[in-house]
């Protein structure tokens, strides 16, 4: 739309590069598949924005949604309940790891983890540790981009225009095995020393004023970088010496996106805190929640105490309606399951990359992948700046959507390509991402 550029100020975007030209406008999904203005079909290789889990275009969905909303359209939970939220909470507890069975709902990610933080703190200056504040993060992850969880996130770029951030936010090595600064050539040592890069984080700091651990399952921003084996055994063995809370941060990675409905239990360890969003509606309405373990709300259940936080539209009535009908969409199409059936395939497919020279990593788990784009597989060497400019921006985004195909082509760290396609994706949009990425990346290599 020729006015887009005129009022409307997109997210992470370089407005500049509209100046000339026409911003991209999707007006339609359906299945795994959106249409843009003109008419032109892209397969959603990236769920939205690791979002649209059960696909685009389902009615009943909204459907939910105007049923809600014609009932109750909003109340806050400021003191008072509704039943969709009541009801909501008490299905998400029934699906959490272990005793996870608080439920405090947000409308986004950055706001799960804004409280997962607060309640971090809170907890320990309602039980005697005041000086527990700080928390440990990984290099290069994404946890959102308000203040706080700003000051977590491990991304320089996107977080020098707003310094100075909260203080207290540590960060330690992150799980790429592609780039292993140790142990290279065995995954479970690898694994034990990077969980032991936050035990030692820990005792650098002062295990009195460490709060909490925020780690993602399979860590987006880089990439995809799965956990070693062993690494999240170890990471809870850490975090139960030095009384620190592990936080799962599963704004992408739960809601079957790894095969399982939190990436907890695909690694098999048990958060204190869970944060989640995106797909837990599929994107048809704005829902987040921080989900706690019964001994964080001990403190807050006396007779004066209070959790001293709340955002507006937390628990919105329809975006709980939402997300109960999808829940009932996956149960019933067991969308979780055919992630697990089907991620194998995925893989092998994406793997067929590997006989090009710029492909030189491909990783990921369930419906996640990353693709590490090089200038020499034998040598492991990078792209500069200036060339990843080229390759990415200059180059890989706008050819990729041109060829039908959307995903991210992103330098956060190294030069990847992401893919998280809608849990409903099968053999055939597979084949169709592989032979679009095929044949954009070997143009790419020409270009060089």
């Amino acid at each position: 739309m020729a006015n887009a550029t005129d009022h409307l100020w997109m997210h992470f975007t370089r407005m500049a590069s509209y100046s000339a030209g026409e911003v991209p406008t999707i007006v339609r999904g359906e299945g795994a598949y959106v249409w843009d203005a003109q008419g032109r079909r892209y397969l959603d290789g990236l769920a939205g924005l690791f979002v649209v889990n059960a696909g685009h275009g389902r009615t009943e969905l909204a459907e939910a949604a105007a049923k809600q909303a014609g009932e109750l359209a909003y109340f806050p939970l400021w003191s008072y309940a509704h039943p969709k939220a009541v009801e909501l909470a008490e299905k998400i507890s029934s699906l959490t790891p272990g005793d996870l069975n608080r439920v405090f709902f947000t409308t986004g990610g950055s706001e799960a983890v804004e409280a997962a933080w607060k309640l971090a703190r809170a907890y320990f200056k309602r039980t005697g540790q005041p000086n527990k504040y700080k928390v440990i993060s990984r290099y290069i992850a994404y946890h959102g981009t308000s203040m706080g969880a700003l000051s977590i996130t491990g991304l320089p770029g996107i977080k020098s225009d707003f310094e100075p951030l909260v203080p207290g936010a540590i960060k330690v090595p992150n799980t790429n095995f592609y780039r292993a600064p140790e142990h290279g050539d065995s995954p479970e040592a690898f694994g034990r020393w990077a969980a032991d890069e936050i035990g030692r984080a820990i005792e650098r700091e002062g295990p009195d004023t460490v709060a909490a651990v925020f780690l993602e399952p399979v860590q987006n921003s880089g990439g995809c970088f799965p956990p070693p084996p062993g690494y999240f055994e170890r990471v809870r063995e850490i975090c139960d010496a030095y009384d620190v809370l592990l936080v799962s941060d599963e704004v992408i990675c739960s809601w079957g996106r790894l095969g399982e409905y939190f990436g907890a239990v695909r690694y098999g360890y048990q958060p204190d805190i869970i944060t989640t969003a995106k797909g837990i509606t599929s994107g048809y309405a704005p829902l987040g929640a921080m989900i706690a373990s019964d001994r964080l709300m001990e403190p807050f259940l006396t007779e004066t105490g209070m959790f001293a936080h709340g955002v507006t539209f937390g628990g919105h009535p329809v975006s709980c309606a939402v997300a109960l009908a999808n829940l009932e969409v996956f149960a019933r199409e067991d969308l979780v399951g055919h992630v697990r059936a089907n991620e194998d395939a995925f893989r092998s497919t994406l793997e067929k990359l590997y006989d090009l020279p710029i492909v030189g990593d491909v990783r990921g788990d369930g419906y996640f992948y990353g693709i590490e784009l090089v200038k020499d597989k034998t040598t492991r060497e990078t792209f500069d700046e200036a060339e990843s400019e080229r390759l990415l921006r200059g180059f890989l985004s706008t050819a990729l959507f041109q060829a039908g195909l959307y995903c991210r082509a992103d330098d956060r760290g190294d030069p990847v390509v992401q893919l998280a396609p809608p849990l409903i994706a099968e053999q055939q949009h597979f084949d169709e991402i592989e032979q679009i990425l095929r044949t954009v990346l070997t143009e790419a290599w020409a270009r060089l």
